[in-house]
């Protein structure tokens, strides 16, 4: 790949070259991570209870010498031949050394390590029909994964798999954060609910990343990732063992009872148990981008991660700077470019209605007379992309996924033509195989003409971003626009995400609302609510953009609201939008957090508080080496009842100081670290 700068220490142990006995079926295969602190154990034992003399493969995890998982089974159900997973033998059996550096193009840091053992057991069935399959376990410092791979056959030249049974039977009871979305059509938009494992229903599928604070310890996530042309991971708990969770795959809309129709050689996404002593060492890995399929684009000069202005939150009729009718037109339009270009900003996101209404009457169904190669009359976007580019603003269009689906082929050559710069791609709303394939095609055709993607109504990244790095971002999170109908985006939700949702990658929560209102005075919009308003002070809007990870940050408000209450503004200009470093300094899920980020030599501080007060003490020890100037936005003194207002203030610090950052209730604290002289 050509922005690659990459090495490989390939060391490949053959441990055993030919059939084991049946002896030698109990025999414990093992791997370890680099430094040691994770172990993994793969056995085939005798099911007793259950099934007396049946022969099971199960594994087993640990973490710096504690329990993570206990003889959780691996089983594959199919819809056209037996299940896969008892009697097994392993044929051959290996290790090897994965030792690579490689650069994102962006995200949480730049250079990153894969350091990982991994352990290979090639197994065949002891009876007919002799179906052979191959299991990877890697072990990684912070976490470990394991993923099945069909060898090319007879048995599975095309197989249809209706079930994964990869269970996750942790040890002790748990706390978990679940998220449950109703089922497998959704948008993945809700709340990460704590609770005890065992308290999960054995007929639900939960989304993920679903995090785990175990009985010792440490903390624990369970993801996928690598997934491609495979249907979405979902976890329930198993009803027999309470500590359990077994996988669920979403099942295909098109054929009753079949989760994914493959050939062989084919291998399924990884499943994924990230590691760490506290929560925050789970935002800082890399281990979902590590696992995933390499860049596929040779030329990755033109994706730009930026900030856009964005014309739908507000979706007000009236403003009072306006000398237009506000709406979708050229003319208000223009109004958000010269916001965005005032702010520095680089793209402006006109969003839905451009080509016309995109659904059927009452439905969120795709019309299929929608043409997406022709906008309304009262809409020029090849004028707006030349208007817009004069004041150094690139504009990005909203799609419906059906309309997209139907017309990529010749609607993305002509978006190039325009000159616009990316799609906001909407309403997928599943993530079964059909539609997982969908966000491959998009992604790859729209790298072909230059478009950058933003997913919404999308299920929760799984690196796809690595492999194609014009997906900038995508929703799958219950974020700001909630606010326009709901009370339920509150500080302990915007302070649970980072160490759930976010595990998996980045998310367009859209920050950025410049109408705070207290626990008390809330209100959703409304006859008599003009809104949207948010919960929190103005400091806590500010934190979230170096708090919640996205390469495209969309800015929520409208530009009367950011030039009639401009306090912060100056933030938004300067933070980016892309890391070349990550620290989680502290945090504790749904209560608090503060986040340390690196963009060249200066770095961009940001705490958050639930509706309870606190001071945060920050560390600089991640500053290195000389004096920086430190820039900071806080919660003003009455904040408490005035949340949008606050205090400015610069000093003096080294890497020696820490940082007190004072917060109201539902508050925030933003700071950016120059180094001296800059």
């Amino acid at each position: 790949m050509g922005h690659f700068s990459t090495y490989w220490v390939f060391v490949t142990a053959i441990l055993l070259a030919a059939a084991l006995p049946a002896s030698a079926r109990g025999q414990t295969h093992r791997v370890a991570s680099p430094g040691g602190k994770v172990k993994i154990a793969v056995e085939i034992k005798e099911v007793k209870a259950k099934h007396p003399g049946e022969q099971r493969l199960y594994w087993s995890l640990t973490y710096k010498g504690m329990p993570v998982l206990v003889e959780s089974a691996l089983a594959l159900q199919f819809n056209d031949m037996p299940p896969l997973g008892k009697d097994l033998a392993v044929k051959k059996s290996g290790t090897r050394a994965v030792r690579e550096t490689w650069q994102r193009v962006w995200g949480k840091r730049t250079n990153v390590l894969d350091a990982a053992n991994e352990l290979q057991l090639d197994l065949e069935e002891t009876g007919a029909p002799h179906r052979k399959i191959t299991l990877l376990f890697r072990a990684y410092d912070d976490g470990a994964a394991f993923r099945y791979v069909f060898p090319e056959q007879a048995a599975f030249s095309d197989f249809r798999l209706a079930a994964e049974e990869s269970e996750f039977a942790f040890a002790g009871i748990p706390r978990v954060w679940a998220a449950d979305y109703g089922g497998f059509v959704s948008h993945q938009e809700s709340e990460f609910n704590e609770t005890a494992i065992n308290d999960l229903s054995p007929e639900k599928p939960y989304g993920l990343p679903m995090l785990v604070k175990s009985d010792g310890d440490f903390w624990a996530a369970v993801t996928e990732a690598d997934l491609l042309d495979w249907a979405g991971l979902y976890l329930t708990r198993d009803r027999a063992r309470v500590n359990s969770l077994v996988s669920v795959l979403s099942p295909r809309p098109d054929e009753l009872g079949v989760a994914v129709r493959s050939r062989a050689p084919r291998r399924s996404p990884w499943r994924v148990v990230m590691l760490g002593e506290r929560p925050g060492d789970l935002i800082e890995s890399d281990l979902i981008d590590n696992l995933s399929s390499p860049c596929a684009l040779q030329d990755t000069s033109w994706i730009k991660p930026g900030r856009a202005a964005w014309d739908r939150w507000w979706c007000a009729d009236y403003l009072p700077d306006a000398s237009f009718k506000v709406g979708m037109n050229t003319e208000t339009m223009r109004y958000f470019v010269d916001f965005a270009a005032e702010m520095g900003w680089e793209y402006q996101l006109v969003d839905w209605l451009w080509y016309g209404k995109p659904f059927k009457e009452g439905t969120t169904i795709g019309d299929p007379t929608t043409n997406i190669t022709q906008s309304i009359p009262e809409v020029d976007i090849p004028g707006l992309v030349r208007y817009a580019g004069e004041r150094g603003v690139k504009i990005l269009v909203w799609l419906d996924w059906e309309a997209a689906a139907r017309q990529m082929d010749e609607a993305f050559p002509l978006y190039e033509k325009w000159g616009v710069a990316g799609v906001k791609i909407d309403f997928m709303q599943r993530d079964d195989q059909d539609m997982v394939n969908f966000y491959e095609r998009a992604v790859r055709k729209a790298a072909e003409h230059h478009l950058t993607v933003d997913f919404h109504g999308a299920y929760k990244p799984t690196g796809l971003s690595r492999t194609f790095p014009n997906l900038l971002t995508r929703e799958g999170v219950m974020g700001h626009e909630y606010n326009k109908w709901s009370a339920r985006v509150t500080p302990d939700h915007c302070l649970t995400i980072p160490f759930t949702r976010m595990l998996a990658g980045g998310m367009d929560v859209t920050p950025g609302g410049f109408r705070q209102k207290t626990r008390d005075t809330f209100r959703a919009v409304g006859a008599d609510t003009p809104g949207p308003f948010v919960m929190g002070t103005r400091c806590f809007q500010l934190a979230q953009f170096v708090v919640f990870e996205s390469a495209l940050q969309v800015m929520a408000d409208s530009p009367y609201c950011y030039r009639s209450s401009p306090a912060g503004l100056d933030f938004l200009r300067a933070v980016p939008a892309t890391w070349d470093d990550t620290r989680a300094i502290t945090g504790d899920v749904g209560d608090f957090i503060a986040v340390a980020r690196r963009h060249g030599d200066v770095w961009y501080v940001g705490a958050m508080t639930d509706w309870q007060p606190r001071t945060l003490d920050i560390p600089l020890v991640f500053l290195g080496e000389g004096r920086f100037q430190a820039e900071i936005w806080q919660d003003a003194y009455e904040a408490d009842d005035y949340p949008d207002r606050l205090m400015k203030k610069t000093q003096t610090v080294t890497a020696k100081d820490t940082l007190r950052a004072p917060m109201a209730p539902g508050g925030g604290y933003a700071a950016i670290l120059r180094p001296a002289g800059k």
